[in-house]
């Protein structure tokens, strides 16, 4: 059994096989900090090569996934000039391929805030279960910014004809939509229903080998087609450009300050 990692943003239990992770920054609805993302991506290398934990499952504390980004972590990268927006940037991409790569079968618990990076975590589980009034979207365009290491995965998940509407909108929708357009695979009516949908999801998954799981994972993933390497690291480069230039310095002081950026009407 892998020795899991000392975590302080993340909610740890593993029972029975099943590795539950809860994203634990309730105070900013859990904002997907650096150190989150850090704390990801190691807890994934713990785990990856052992058999023994065969799903994880990721929600949130205090009744939200993830409301996306935080606004201090771009803050602090702002004194770093563009390369620190890049670095930011292209680090959750790595996150979002090493959850999509992940052997284990990766489960969305979706509650309150589903919000861009959160919506991209979404997109690159194998099951999804979310809440009906869960509140999925896409903002960054309406800061002034990009998705952009979120939209491969998005455009993946539930093609290119409602990525487009999504992401050029910043839409808000619920539950019952992000299933209706595929992005998620179950909608319950309160919390009782989806721990039980959960357990149901999971007596299946338990179901099946490990090691058959695994490998049919990475055989449907080939199948499809990924985000490249190549793709992410030019996105981030132009969230760099995005964020330092006019429009995403007016978009995020607008968000800090609560008041409308200066092109809406």
């Amino acid at each position: 059994m892998s020795r899991l990692p000392e975590c302080q943003t993340l909610l740890l239990e593993l029972h029975n096989g099943v590795l539950h992770v809860t994203l634990n920054r309730p105070e900013s609805r859990n904002a997907m900090s650096l150190q989150m993302v850090a704390e990801l991506r190691a807890l994934l290398a713990s785990v990856r090569e052992d058999q023994a934990v065969r799903a994880l499952v990721i929600g949130g504390a205090g009744g939200h996934f993830c409301a996306g980004g935080d606004i201090k972590d771009m803050a602090s990268a702002r004194s770093q000039g563009a390369d620190g927006f890049r670095q930011l940037n292209r680090a959750f991409g790595a996150l979002l391929q090493e959850v999509q790569h992940a052997p284990q079968v990766v489960i969305t618990v979706l509650q309150g805030a589903v919000l861009g990076g959160g919506l991209g975590l979404a997109c690159v589980s194998d099951v999804a279960l979310a809440d009906h009034q869960a509140q999925f979207g896409l903002p960054e365009t309406s800061l002034g910014v990009l998705p952009a290491q979120i939209a491969p995965f998005v455009v993946q998940r539930i093609g290119l004809t409602q990525a487009r509407r999504l992401a050029l909108t910043a839409a808000r929708f619920d539950g019952t939509q992000a299933r209706r357009i595929g992005l998620v695979h179950f909608v319950e009516h309160d919390a009782q229903a989806l721990a039980e949908r959960l357990d149901e999801v999971l007596a299946h998954v338990l179901c099946c080998a490990p090691g058959a799981n695994a490998t049919t994972k990475k055989l449907l993933l080939a199948s499809a087609g990924q985000p490249s390497d190549a793709l992410l690291d030019e996105a981030a480069q132009w969230f760099s450009e995005a964020v330092t230039g006019a429009e995403g310095v007016e978009g995020t002081l607008a968000f800090v300050q609560k008041r409308k950026p200066g092109w809406a009407p």
